[in-house]
């Protein structure tokens, strides 16, 4: 192990001596100066932490969320130095957190604060034409073989918990009765979308989100209609299309032979 390894472990590791060949300006014992310097990096991605979850934050508290994220740090340190996106395994660390099983959808809403991160910070790409979209649309019997990239920024979560509504509530001026009007055990769906420089939490029906998620995951379009009107339908597959449109989410299309 060389020197660079030792001080990175030695930083995560509270009750580590200070690493050897370490020295200061004016001869003292570097000890104190790298215990210093040990609480301000964890201080840091405890902070990275809140910034990319404050909803999360504010369900459970400064210092609970401060413990809590302290932990994970320990458990799953940065891999990046990009620290804007750290936190990728933070939602499933709540999940198994023993002190966060009374808040069942807590890991959810940190996946959602996630996606809006990931969302924010995802590379750019322009939507198809609208002519083009709009020929592509009107093909009746092209369309159903037609596969879409979607925008890169473009998010989906299928929850247990009232994710979306939990979300809101913290974006009102009055989180207290916004929140007492939140069922948690309702089921919802988040559709994230980067508009412009702004990102979109929208809440879509079932039926949307399997339709939306089939077509990420580049299964055709008529057969991710199918799968959508197949559980519900009464599915509005037109107002589904005018929220991607409008969101910028439709990138491009290709064709196969097989619908499937």
């Amino acid at each position: 192990m060389n020197g660079q390894s030792v001080f990175a472990g030695a930083l995560l590791a509270p009750e580590a001596i200070c690493p050897p060949g370490l020295r200061t300006w004016n001869g003292s014992d570097p000890g104190p100066r790298f215990a210093v310097y040990r609480n301000n990096v964890m201080v840091s991605l405890i902070d990275a932490l809140a910034d990319s979850h404050p909803v999360t934050r504010q369900l459970v508290g400064e210092e609970f969320f401060a413990a809590m994220a302290r932990l994970f740090v320990l458990a799953q340190p940065p891999r990046s130095p990009v620290l804007a996106l750290y936190g990728e395994g933070f939602a499933d660390f709540i999940e198994a957190f023993p002190p966060a099983a009374g808040l069942p959808y807590l890991a959810e809403v940190a996946r959602l604060e996630m996606l809006r991160v990931r969302a924010w910070h995802a590379a750019d790409a322009a939507p198809m034409a609208q002519q083009e979209l709009m020929r592509l649309l009107a093909d009746t019997e092209g369309l159903p073989a037609a596969r879409f990239l979607l925008h890169p920024a473009l998010g989906l979560l299928r929850s247990r918990h009232a994710v979306v509504s939990l979300w809101a509530a913290h974006q009102t001026g009055d989180v207290a009765a916004a929140l007492a009007q939140v069922a948690v055990e309702d089921a919802e769906n988040a559709l994230v979308l980067r508009v412009g420089l702004e990102v979109d939490i929208v809440r879509i029906a079932d039926a949307a989100a399997i339709f939306i998620m089939n077509l990420q995951q580049g299964v055709a379009f008529g057969a991710a209609a199918g799968q959508a009107l197949a559980v519900e339908p009464e599915f509005d597959l037109a107002a589904t299309l005018g929220l991607l449109i409008r969101g910028g989410a439709l990138c491009s299309a290709s064709f196969s032979r097989s619908a499937a």
